[in-house]
């Protein structure tokens, strides 16, 4: 049976095509014999029977489907108790954990409301959001610890689109969303593939430049900032697409403009202020500001949403510092159209960023990532959240410092200073 065609879309459909086939053999490069978990929005079942048409189409064998809405998780706000939000369906994750050890891929579709919480008391969504963090590790450790090939991709939303479209109506802003994605996403060409094959390589020469360097910290300059990164013994510098531990070669990101390895929890110190929003369980956090000491924040400080903010440092002891930090060009095209997009996915492809908590263990030379205690000892943090956030801009300048104190332009002003 041919896909629907999904009529009354304010946008190409054979648009979505194309998001499918890269998601599937691009970003989870999805092999005959594998299940598939796909969690998205109900607003975008437009793009998850595609996704689901081309998984089978590529050989896989089961794919299931999670979806979830809008107005079932503010029903959750408005009504239950708060002792109820203390909770987390810890079963679902357990088995979802269960799944990527038994090889199974993991697909994700980013469309909700970015700001769906912003009305509700932020005692309440952080209570629900720490209770969430603690019941998805399971399922979270595997995809940091890069147990399975897995994906995220987008989808127009209509709440989204109008956030980042304000002015104009319904249509117009998910047409205008969906022209977005599909560009940012490498699609909108005659040849999606080899776009991303070309991206990939432009990715691989950055991440082996950086990886030549050996670089012990990474020193941040800009307003605002002061910041001195250390970087985890043995670490590795990884970019788009990379090979998880079931053998799979996979690009998780999509869109992907960054180069990004594991810092040193105990070695960062210093100033830094965030460049964009942060969108958090629905809540916009802006104007970030922190300081960090042996590798701690000790001082933070948010223009907006910033109980939200000090609630997500005390989840637990390592989500006051660090565990990725990424580096992306000042031109990159998500930067370059302009848009702030309120989407952690896409803000912070578009701006040198820095991520609380649990590290990735994939960014460790030889066989660092597969010892969670070598992992550890190499400066690895280890914590229930990951959240990235924006410090990057045209006036930020960065460069390398090795063991012996010799520095190297990395960037300046936003772009690669040695491209």
């Amino acid at each position: 049976m041919a896909v629907p065609r999904d009529e009354g879309l304010p946008f190409d459909a054979k648009m979505l095509d194309r998001l499918a086939e890269v998601s599937i053999r691009v970003g989870l490069n999805l092999q005959p014999g594998q299940d598939l978990i796909i969690t998205a929005p109900v607003e975008s079942l437009p793009l998850v029977r595609r996704l689901a048409a081309e998984a089978y189409r590529n050989g896989a064998e089961v794919v299931t489907t999670m979806l979830s809405d809008d107005e079932l998780a503010l029903t959750r706000f408005r009504h239950a108790s708060d002792e109820s939000l203390d909770r987390a369906p810890n079963w679902i994750y357990e088995a979802m954990g269960e799944a990527f050890d038994n090889n199974t891929a993991r697909l994700a579709i980013s469309a909700a409301n970015p700001l769906l919480l912003s009305g509700q008391d932020p005692a309440r969504v952080a209570r629900a959001g720490k209770s969430m963090s603690i019941a998805a590790k399971p399922a979270m450790e595997r995809i940091t610890n890069f147990t399975t090939n897995w994906n995220i991709v987008s989808y127009p939303g209509l709440a989204w689109a109008k956030q980042i479209f304000p002015d104009m109506n319904d249509e117009e802003a998910v047409a205008a969303l969906a022209e977005a994605i599909f560009s940012i996403s490498r699609v909108d060409n005659d040849d999606p593939m080899a776009a991303w094959e070309s991206h990939q390589k432009t990715l691989t020469k950055r991440q082996r430049w950086l990886n030549g360097q050996d670089f012990h910290s990474l020193h941040y300059t800009a307003p605002g900032t002061d910041l001195t990164i250390g970087l985890a013994d043995g670490h590795e510098w990884k970019g788009g697409a990379s090979t998880a531990t079931n053998g799979i070669t996979c690009t998780p990101n999509i869109p992907t403009e960054e180069v990004f390895t594991t810092p040193h929890g105990q070695r960062v110190d210093g100033i830094v202020r965030a460049t964009k929003p942060l969108v958090h369980q629905g809540t916009l956090i802006n104007g970030i500001e922190v300081r960090f000491e042996g590798g701690k924040i000790v001082e933070a400080k948010a223009d907006e949403g910033e109980e939200v903010f000090l609630q997500l440092l005390d989840i637990d002891e390592g989500a006051r510092r660090l565990g990725e930090v990424a580096l992306v060009p000042h031109s990159s095209p998500i930067s370059a159209s302009g848009l702030l997009f309120y989407n952690t996915l896409y803000d912070e492809n578009a701006s040198c960023h820095i991520a609380l908590g649990q590290c990735y263990s994939k960014c460790f030379r030889g066989d660092i990532g597969k010892d969670p205690e070598a992992v550890v000892k190499a400066g690895g943090n280890s914590s229930n959240i990951h959240v990235d956030w924006m410090i990057g801009s045209g006036e930020l300048d960065i460069d390398g410092i090795t063991k012996e104190g010799k520095k190297t332009p990395v960037m300046r002003k936003g772009e690669w200073a040695y491209e």
